[in-house]
């Protein structure tokens, strides 16, 4: 049986090797017999076998007989890729005699008269590493730096260039060679190839040249300028003494037509000159290259370098005089252009520049009203009174000026329009009591003109909270006197429908489908048919005022509010009038429409029941003001006013940290003692102490609190690959570069032999694409090797990277590939997330936008609601928006809202909610839910809470 095994495994690889050599025998055919069309097919098919591992070494002699004398250029290029890829050299190492063939022929095209042949064999040249087969075609690509036409001499140069890299040797004068060709050369193309050259391989000589021709350097191309730029900033890092040699050279080029070149430029000069002048030059440059620059990623790309340059407070000082003409970009369609702008701007003003950016944003704001009301208009209406609300906030000075003109956005078409108008009134109505009287006045004006339930609800806070005399108190019931309408609503309303039948019953006609009969006083018959009561009862809510309208259709939200603000109208104007009798006729009339509200809402003329707990409220509001104590209302007041105070410092410093990014409590204050680690001794920091420390620092702890903790340095990023018995052993160190995973692969080969054609295969499962495939290499024996690829990311999801090494053996005969299968190397999505701020109703309106959700069960051992919450904070690299006062306290339950933006722009949002259990040894239960825009970012953040509860960790 097993001689049988054996005889069918020989025959089916003789097979093989016979299919093998019928295929090869049909290229050779198609080669030999083909016409240039055939021949170019065929190339192409030999070129995707040998791609793919195919050797087809049988052929060369072939080609080189019957497709290297072509005058084909299609065939031409494929010839370049097909020398390119196939084996130069046999076994041992030597090169194959058919190649000298190869030489002699790509000699004769180094002379052809046509200067695409010469120029396309120039650039296969710079490919070639063999220099047996470079040596005999130099005289030839030195003849080619005079030739006439300049496609010719620019791959001439980028020849000379990688030759000289690789193999010196062979043109050791290529330095003084180029230098010559630069000096003589007129054309833009070849001169950048030449300095470039230079630039690389004797700086000195680049240098001197550039010295020379330093009043020529506005003149040169933009190719070339972009290699002059790149020589100064490179050599005046390694030396520091050549910045002022250089600095004219960099000014002038500030000025080039080419935008590349600007802002290459002005990054240059920025690290060259701390100098006033220096930081305006290269601000004016990026704030010209905002402004007309066309493309919006260019225009992200240098605003974000304006805002770098605002870090350091000398530069900012100078920025802060260029603000005016930064507000030009806001011409700018893109809204995401716009908001970086205004955000850059809020950085940079100041209390001289105030007046003028509030007047320009109140114009814009002025011109934005009148045009259409598309999402991006409003986002953008929405940032500019943001911004104008920052403006007041940081100076009070200018808040007389803006906010009147700003009055009429309360009657925006957009509620979030109006409501953000409205929370910059209520701060400013608080904070600045002078600002109260024009404000309140200018409110009570406009009240009867809103007509959206939620400005309306806010409108009577703030009317209700901020009116302080009685002429205002009286002139706001009025107000609501007008928009409630007649009282009681329930038995007015009633009086309405009955009046409203009665006149429907004296027309008669004929009896419709789906109507009802009636008979009438005098034996008649009438008709009143579903549609018409039902567009009679649309007409009557047409025709009611605002605030009744609202509450017949059931908004007893705002009906909360109303309730509110009467109750904090009719107890403030107790305080103020010395009239009994007056405070008691506005009591009671508040209490009226309290309990006609309450009443309306246990009648059937709503459509839908009340909730109980607005019901409540309502009576609540009603028994404070029926309470015969004064002081408790007061009290009530004060305590209002107190929450508002935390309110407003609470959203204080959110602003403060979404402009700066520093935590109030991570600031350095004026009193604070300044630690100096060398000087500490004693208890304080002790030797260990110190040494710990300052090891955590050198790996890269970002934790350096707690020295005992596990720091996260290179080697937790080491993914062993292979094992350790394989003959190849690889293991990868994989590091996240901005959109790429760079994976740095230390190859070993554990045996004795010398492996050929070592190539490492990866592909990748996810969102992940293989920019860089890695060449192989040959390794001897016992040798180790580092190769590097690079994985493109494009989404935050979850992904695998996989793949083999397949390798020859040197001297062996068979010609089967070896093959090791690399271990999986899953990516953590954690790389790419980091924790955002962001407001509280832009979280809640975010999380109705989103429409994928995760519901994740609580799982842990945890039994502590907060330390839940912290471990899963520091595990998803989230932030809590919820205020720590929130979380303080004890309550049997817990729930947070968390918030995190990849690099990708994608946002992740979460809600946890939490339950004390009754036992103490009982772990906390509830759920996590997870909301993103993107399916992916949804199931990854909730594949890395799964993980992260389940952790032991100290509870």
């Amino acid at each position: 049986m097993a001689i049988t095994s054996e005889q069918s495994c020989f025959t089916l690889i003789s097979k093989i090797d016979d299919s093998e050599s019928v295929n090869d025998q049909v290229l050779k055919q198609d080669l030999e017999n083909g016409n240039d069309n055939a021949k170019i097919a065929t190339m192409k098919r030999i070129i995707h076998l040998m791609l793919n591992g195919e050797k087809l070494t049988s052929l060369l002699m072939t080609v080189i007989r019957f497709v290297l004398p072509t005058h084909n250029h299609t065939l031409k290029k494929l010839l370049f890729i097909y020398f390119e890829i196939i084996p130069k050299t046999t076994a041992e190492g030597k090169l194959r005699h058919e190649m000298i063939l190869v030489c002699d022929a790509y000699r004769k095209d180094l002379q052809h008269a046509n200067e695409f042949v010469r120029g396309s064999t120039l650039r296969f040249l710079c490919k070639l590493r063999e220099a047996e087969l470079l040596e005999p075609l130099m005289p030839s690509i030195r003849s080619c730096l005079e030739y006439k036409h300049p496609y010719v001499r620019r791959n001439a140069v980028l020849a000379v260039f990688t030759i000289y890299q690789h193999c010196s040797s062979l043109i050791p004068d290529a330095p003084d060679l180029v230098l010559h060709f630069l000096e003589q050369e007129g054309d833009p193309s070849c001169k950048r190839n030449a300095f470039l050259m230079l630039l690389h391989v004797d700086e000195r000589k680049a240098l001197d040249y550039l010295a020379a021709c330093q009043e020529q350097v506005a003149m040169f191309g933009d190719i070339m300028q972009l290699v002059v730029v790149e020589l100064i900033y490179k050599v005046c890092h390694k030396n520091s003494s050549e910045r002022g040699r250089f600095l004219r050279s960099v000014y002038s080029l500030l000025g080039s037509s080419s935008s590349a070149v600007r802002y290459e430029a002005a990054g240059t000069l920025v690290t060259l000159s701390n100098t006033p002048t220096a930081i305006k030059a290269v601000a004016q440059c990026y704030i010209e290259l905002v402004v007309s620059e066309s493309d919006n990623n260019v225009k992200i790309i240098v605003l974000d370098r304006l805002k770098g340059l605002c870090n350091k407070p000398s530069h900012r000082r100078v920025l802060q005089g260029m603000v005016m003409d930064l507000l030009s970009a806001l011409e700018a369609p893109d809204i995401e252009v716009r908001r970086k702008t205004l955000d850059l701007v809020l950085y940079l003003v100041n209390l001289k520049t105030a007046p003028e950016v509030s007047a320009f944003l109140r114009r814009e704001l002025t011109q934005t009203s009148d045009q259409s009301q598309e999402d991006e208009n409003i986002k953008y209406k929405r940032h500019l009174i943001l911004c104008l609300h920052t403006c007041c906030s940081m100076f009070p000075e200018i808040a007389s000026s803006i906010l009147p003109s700003m009055m009429d956005s309360v009657l925006d078409q957009n509620d979030l329009i109006a409501c953000d108008v409205l929370k910059l009134v209520r701060e400013m109505t608080h904070l600045y009591p002078t600002l109260r009287e024009d404000l309140i006045r200018r409110l009570t004006e406009i009240f009867s003109q809103v007509e959206n339930g939620e400005v309306l609800r806010q409108l009577l806070w703030v009317l209700g909270q901020h009116c302080m005399t009685e002429e205002e108190i009286t002139r706001v019931m009025q107000e609501i006197r007008l928009l409630v309408g007649e009282l009681p609503i329930v038995e007015s309303e009633q009086r309405k429908e009955a009046a409203g039948e009665d006149d429907s019953l004296n027309i008669i006609e004929s009896v419709p489908t789906g109507s009802h009969s009636y008979v009438t006083a005098d034996g008649t018959y009438a008709t009143q048919s579903a549609l018409s009561s039902a567009t009679s009862q649309a007409k009557k809510l047409d025709d009611a005022p605002t605030l009744r309208k609202k509450l017949l259709e059931g908004n007893y939200t705002l009906a909360c509010s109303l309730a509110g603000a009467l109750s904090k109208l009719a107890i403030t104007y107790a305080s103020l009038c010395n009239n009994q009798q007056s405070c008691n006729a506005l009591k009671g009339e508040a209490m009226l429409i309290i309990s006609s509200m309450l009443r309306l809402g246990r009648s059937k003329l709503l459509k839908k029941p009340v909730p109980a707990i607005e019901l409540d409220h309502l009576w609540l509001c009603l028994r404070l003001l029926s309470s015969p104590d004064p002081s408790i209302g007061l009290a009530v007041l004060d305590k209002t006013r107190k929450a508002v105070d935390e309110l407003l410092s609470e959203q204080s410093k959110e602003r403060k940290m979404k402009d700066t990014g520093i935590p109030e409590e991570s600031e350095t204050h004026a009193d604070d003692a300044i630690l100096f680690g060398l000087l500490v001794t004693g208890d304080a920091l002790d030797a260990e102490n110190r040494f710990e420390a300052s090891l955590l620092q050198a790996v890269g702890s970002s934790d350096q609190k707690d020295t005992n903790s596990s720091s996260e340095s290179k080697l937790d990023r080491v993914y062993q690959m292979t094992g350790f018995s394989d003959p190849i052993y690889a293991e990868a160190y994989v590091y996240v570069h901005q959109y790429d995973i760079i994976l740095d692969i230390l190859i070993v080969n554990q045996t004795p032999d010398t492996l050929q054609g070592v190539l490492l295969e990866l592909a990748t499962h996810g969102d992940l694409k293989l920019v860089e495939k890695p060449s192989q290499i040959n390794l001897a024996p016992q040798d180790f090797a580092n190769i590097k690829a690079a994985v493109k990311v494009s989404s935050t999801e979850n992904g695998v990277i996989f793949g083999n090494i397949v390798y020859d053996v040197a001297g062996t005969a068979s010609s089967d590939k070896n093959c090791v299968v690399l271990n999986d190397i899953h990516i953590d999505i954690m790389d790419y997330i980091r924790p955002g701020h962001l407001m509280q109703e832009d979280f809640r309106k975010k999380w109705t936008e989103f429409e994928w959700e995760n519901k994740l069960s609580v799982n842990t051992s945890i039994k502590n609601m907060q330390t839940y919450l912290e471990h899963i904070v520091k595990s998803t690299n989230m932030k809590c928006l919820t205020p720590p006062k929130a979380l303080s306290g004890e309550c049997d339950f817990l729930s947070a809202n968390l918030y995190a933006r990849s690099i990708f722009g994608e946002e992740a949002l979460a809600n946890i909610s939490l339950k004390k259990p009754q036992d103490k040894d009982v772990s906390v239960t509830g759920h996590v839910r997870i909301r993103a825009k993107s399916q992916g970012m949804a199931l990854s953040l909730g594949d890395k809470i799964n993980i992260s509860q389940k952790k032991d960790i100290s509870v």
